[in-house]
């Protein structure tokens, strides 16, 4: 039975073991390892995988006749195998094979993920042929405080009979990248110099590198049970990449024996070390033994967890506490010291190839008001490849950074050039690469973190230029149609990501796609208020540094004013053209398929194209109301020229609320939220779909091969946003709560400028604003208008039905 702060799985089920792996994930930001049993290998039912934040490698396969290149994030050395079985000693005649939960006789199967200790325990009762009982308790964690340990504790219990157990403990580095099925047909075999060796009488390491990234890998493995005399330890067989550790244990009826295996894993390029390997069997050989290093990474959990104090009842609480816990996994106070951004699957398994999208626009803003230093860095990320993207967009023809949709290790342009329906078994062209609007996704956030965090020589320093940068290349990109008397942007994808091209055009690309064009314009606009309030000196060193030059910001000015936005009968056209597309027969389709997400997989099977429809896979002109409120989207559609009152856009949500199958995690969050700031009865419809995205795998497989981290991410922000409308404007937090009836009842802690600890809690239409006695000045806020202050100690209530008071 699962409870508040733990994820629990009752029997063992093979077609659930994958999505069960990405969902016990264990990480801390520098590398994560799959919930596997430690006894399973890769196959249709398990996939073991350790993945190390920013670790890539670039391969060549051939593909339908072409040779393509793909720069994968590496699956590393597994450090989980642990084996056992009734030894031959005990007995009974030969040892038995090594025991799997695939065998007869598997009693009892139970699996735990406590979300607070950050731990995952496993407890099974097998009975072999032979009627004796074996129980087996696991306890394994990936150590947050000490970011390259890691710890399984086994313990083994004989409950009606006394003899001997074989136990093999092993570090593999024979791994290959082989977890996403679409993917098998693609080269996998990242690690090669593949070695293995002893270091001492308990420790066994294993050393490889990445095959053309020649990153260095090493684990050391130090292996220590609990048995006393009569167990027997040795060194087994040796082989190319693999390390083993063979025990034999004496056990006695009802006594337990504990054994710990404890790893380390150090990769070249880590501060402060000589080379991996000795630095991995030096951490493996004096580490704490498994209940000390148990202590000190529950302390280490117990500090994040004060600092994303998230209080939500019932079964939403539940989830939002494991979508937290996996974005802490992935995202820790430990990526502040890597070179790292964030992967759309997290570190849980190998779909997008570990790639960074733009998601995190869904992450950072949860982050500012938390862990504004992590999301200092994934902003830095980018900053480092901002000389890439400036020459993405030259080898384009372009001016500017033109950031790619896909980004890996150095910045080039990792979206694949082709992908696989797996539908019709084809390979098809991938345009997904004309999304440049990741660029403004990357704008949006360097503004937000500085607004909130208010770090200002960050946004005068490499947060503006990444923000001129991208800027300049909305303005080159923008090209005058005397026609429209408007600036046009050509031949892009839009989020909705279906319309790569119009119907029966050889041309990819759609022009003027509406959340293209408005975020652009919001990216000039804010170029420019950065240019104006930037120091002289900064200024000066800017224009010489950049050519920038009072046309060029001329032109910036024009174009934020003048870009067109399609209309059509009063509703906001995703692009230019899009009304005039076919309608689909919706009925006809859900009554032949049932319930239709991938779309475009499923015409595409069938001989057609989802670019003859107004059909959407997530939402694309909707997610302007996501990023920005009423008042700041109305204002910009006004510098436009254009006015965007409530009837227009309630109209143009009406449109294309129906019009979208919802193929994406992230769609049922934008709907989730743009429907519950307009009070809005189907909000948590759209909500719920969100929350199970992952837990429920509602896209039917992808979270086995990866957790979806931008939705989980923006789960999160849209109680801290979304529903308590928490947003920092001129340098105040501004709170306008939104509740709805399902979801009236929250709290959370946020830090907000100095003040570290302001706690805000909802009950019903009371809103009750808290700050430690520890803060050393009052916090000023408002709320829906109105300052209110609250001073060290104390607890300000606010009726949002009547007088507020204190």
């Amino acid at each position: 039975m699962s409870t508040e702060w733990s994820w629990v799985y009752e029997g063992y089920d093979p077609a659930e073991e994958r999505l069960r792996e990405a969902l016990c994930t264990l990480g801390n930001g520098y590398f994560a390892t799959r919930g596997a049993a430690p006894e399973a290998e890769a196959d249709d039912h398990h996939y073991p995988g350790t993945y190390a934040a920013g670790c890539y490698d670039r391969l060549r396969s051939v593909v339908a006749g072409h040779q393509v290149e793909n720069e994968d994030m590496v699956n590393l050395p597994n450090w989980l195998p642990l084996r056992f079985r009734i030894s031959e000693r005990s007995g009974s005649g030969p040892a038995a094979d090594w025991w799997s939960p695939d065998q007869p006789g598997l009693l009892k199967y139970r699996q735990s993920l406590d979300l607070k200790a950050g731990s995952l325990a496993r407890d099974l009762l097998w009975e072999d042929a032979a009627g004796r009982r074996l129980r087996v308790g696991q306890q394994r964690l990936v150590h947050m405080g000490q970011p390259h340990l890691a710890a399984l504790r086994t313990t083994f219990t004989a409950e009606n009979w006394s003899g001997a157990l074989d136990v093999e403990a092993e570090l593999d580095a024979t791994v290959t990248n082989s977890g996403v099925a679409r993917y098998r047909e693609l080269s996998g075999h990242h690690l090669t110099s593949l070695e293995a060796g002893e270091a001492a009488d308990d420790v066994v390491w294993v050393r490889c590198r990445t095959r053309n990234s020649c990153i260095t890998v090493a684990q050391a493995a130090r292996l220590r049970c609990s048995a006393g005399e009569g167990s027997l330890m040795r060194p087994g067989p040796r082989s190319e990449g693999r390390a083993l550790q063979c025990l034999t244990l004496p056990l006695r009826s009802g006594v337990s024996v504990h054994v710990d295996k404890t790893v380390a894993m150090f990769m070249s390029g880590d501060r402060g070390i000589s080379d991996p390997l000795s630095a991995a069997t030096e951490a493996a050989s004096r580490a704490p033994g498994f209940p000390e290093l148990v202590v000190s990474h529950h302390r280490a959990w117990r500090h994040l967890w004060q600092r994303a104090h998230l209080d939500v009842p019932g079964i939403t609480g539940r989830i939002l506490r494991l979508h937290l816990f996996h974005i802490l996994q992935t995202l820790s106070p430990h990526t502040a010291g890597l070179d790292v951004g964030v992967p759309a699957r997290g570190l849980h398994g190998e779909a997008y190839r570990g790639h960074v999208f733009w998601d995190e626009l869904f992450v950072l803003p949860y982050f500012n008001l938390h862990f504004p230093e992590v999301s200092k860095a994934l902003l830095n990320y980018r900053h480092r490849r901002l000389p890439a993207a400036r020459r993405n967009a030259a080898e384009a023809g372009h001016t500017g950074a033109m950031f790619p949709w896909q980004s890996g290790s150095d910045g080039r342009e990792e979206t694949q050039t082709l992908h696989l329906n797996p539908r019709s078994h084809r390979w098809l062209p991938d345009r997904s690469r004309l999304q440049h609007h990741v660029g403004s996704a990357i704008a949006y956030n360097v503004w937000r973190y500085a607004e909130t965090t208010g770090d200002r020589e960050f946004l005068h320093t490499n947060g503006a230029e990444m923000l001129l940068e991208i800027a300049r290349f909305w303005s080159g990109l923008a090209e005058y149609d005397p026609a429209h008397e408007r600036y046009r942007i050509r031949g892009v994808m839009g989020p909705d990501e279906y319309h790569e091209a119009y119907p029966d055009s050889e041309r990819p690309g759609v022009d003027d796609n509406a959340y293209t064009n408005v975020t652009a314009s919001w990216v000039l606009t804010r170029a420019l208020e950065l240019v104006g309030r930037l120091p002289h000196p900064r200024r000066d060193h800017l224009f010489a540094d950049m050519a920038l030059t009072d046309e060029e910001l001329a032109r910036w000015e024009d174009v934020s004013r003048r870009l067109r936005i399609p209309f059509h009968r009063g509703v906001i056209d995703q692009f230019d053209g899009y009304h005039l597309l076919a309608e689909l027969d919706w009925e006809r389709y859900r009554a032949r398929y049932g319930e239709i997400r991938r779309l475009d997989r499923l015409l595409e099977a069938e001989g057609d194209t989802v670019n003859r429809y107004q059909v959407s896979k997530q939402a694309d002109v909707l997610m302007l109301g996501y990023l920005f409120s009423p008042a700041e989207l109305a204002a910009v559609f006004h510098r436009l020229g254009y006015r965007l009152d409530d009837e227009t856009w309630d109209r143009t949500v009406d449109f294309y609320l129906p019009r979208t199958s919802h193929g994406s995690t992230l769609s049922g969050l934008v709907h989730g939220w743009l429907l519950s700031r307009e009070r809005r009865p189907d909000a948590w419809h759209y909500m719920q779909e969100a929350l199970l995205g992952d837990v429920a795998d509602v896209q039917g497989g992808t979270t086995p091969e990866g957790i979806h981290l931008g939705a989980m991410g923006g789960t999160l922000d849209l109680v801290q946003r979304g529903l308590a409308g928490l947003e920092v404007r001129d340098d105040t937090l501004h709170v306008d709560p939104a509740p709805i009836p399902e979801l009236c009842t929250y709290g959370f802690a946020v830090r907000f400028r100095e003040h570290w600890g302001v706690s805000v809690q909802m009950r019903g239409d009371i809103l009750k604003v808290s700050l430690p006695l520890s803060e050393r000045s009052p916090l000023r806020f408002s709320v829906r208008g109105r300052a209110v202050t609250v001073p060290p100690g104390e607890t300000c209530t606010i009726s949002l039905g009547g007088p507020a008071g204190n």
